[in-house]
């Protein structure tokens, strides 16, 4: 009896040894949706890729998509062992390659849930959703959950289908596009809560606000070792309970808390959301 509890405990050990020296050969790949150029996404990702390289004996780098798609196309194959994604970006994975393995979502300010703003220029007449038929719109990125797609949505269920908009236009990102309505280039536009409170200031108002929906959130492959994606979840969940990791995250976001678990589920109003748009372009 002792024998046997002896042997199963050496091959407990060697089994521990052994990942711990496949682990620190590893080299992974944490790939990032181009959502801001490349230098500043390698600036805002590297601490936490150092972080995570550090604690879990890996080396891991980091890989800037060059589109949305090829984004979605290289975890879905698992080409990319890690990656960070958008809220709309992980329904069409999912939609396209089927479900994958998560590992946390981002928390700002405690929430990991946020919302958009349907924005006009304080002045405007426009006071609904409905008066935006045969307006100038500004969208942003076309692939974006709060500068296109929810946003978009909405007007669909104000019955304002894009053709019936004098204009529109995708303007890149929020930024650009708060400047647009500002500007008086457009009579409304899309943003983030928080870009809408960068500028609100300055002249915006909010017309209306998008449903609350689930934060970005960190993939990963179907191919990866489960004991190295236990450890990669369980330091993501506690690096906020150490003061100064915190400024990890705040590279990332300088909103962002913590990051916290995350469930396929959390998604699902976004999943109804794009599917209604989808029977729209039928």
């Amino acid at each position: 009896m002792i024998k046997k509890v002896l042997s199963k405990l050496t091959l407990t050990i060697l089994c521990s040894f052994y990942l711990s020296i496949s682990h620190a050969n590893e080299t992974l790949t944490l790939s990032i949706h181009p959502y801001k150029s490349a230098t500043i996404l390698h600036k805002a990702f590297e601490p936490l890729t150092q972080y995570l390289s550090s604690v879990t004996k890996t080396t891991i780098q980091l890989q800037i998509a060059k589109d949305y798609q090829s984004h979605i196309d290289l975890i879905g194959k698992d080409k990319v062992d890690i990656a960070y994604m958008g809220p709309a970006s992980y329904v069409q994975l999912v939609k396209e390659y089927g479900k994958k393995r998560l590992l946390t979502r981002l928390a700002i300010n405690g929430k990991p849930t946020f919302k958009g703003v349907i924005v006009v220029p304080l002045k405007s007449k426009i006071t609904t959703l409905q008066m935006l038929k045969n307006t100038r719109f500004a969208f942003g990125n076309a692939a974006s959950t709060m500068s296109h797609l929810v946003p978009r949505y909405m007007l669909l269920k104000a019955k304002i289908p894009i053709s019936k908009l004098k204009k529109y236009a995708f303007l890149g990102n929020h930024e650009n596009v708060a400047l647009a309505v500002l500007s008086g280039n457009y009579d409304a536009g899309a943003v983030k809560e928080e870009i809408y409170f960068k500028y609100q200031s300055q002249g915006l108002r909010a017309l209306a606000e998008t449903p609350s929906l689930s934060e970005h959130l960190f993939v990963v492959n179907n191919n990866l070792h489960s004991n190295l994606v236990k450890k990669l979840k369980n330091e993501m969940l506690n690096l906020h309970s150490i003061k100064e990791n915190i400024l990890i995250l705040q590279s990332i976001k300088k909103t962002a808390s913590a990051l916290v678990s995350v469930k396929d589920s959390d998604y699902e109003n976004l999943r109804n959301i794009l599917e209604t748009l989808d029977t729209e372009n039928k």
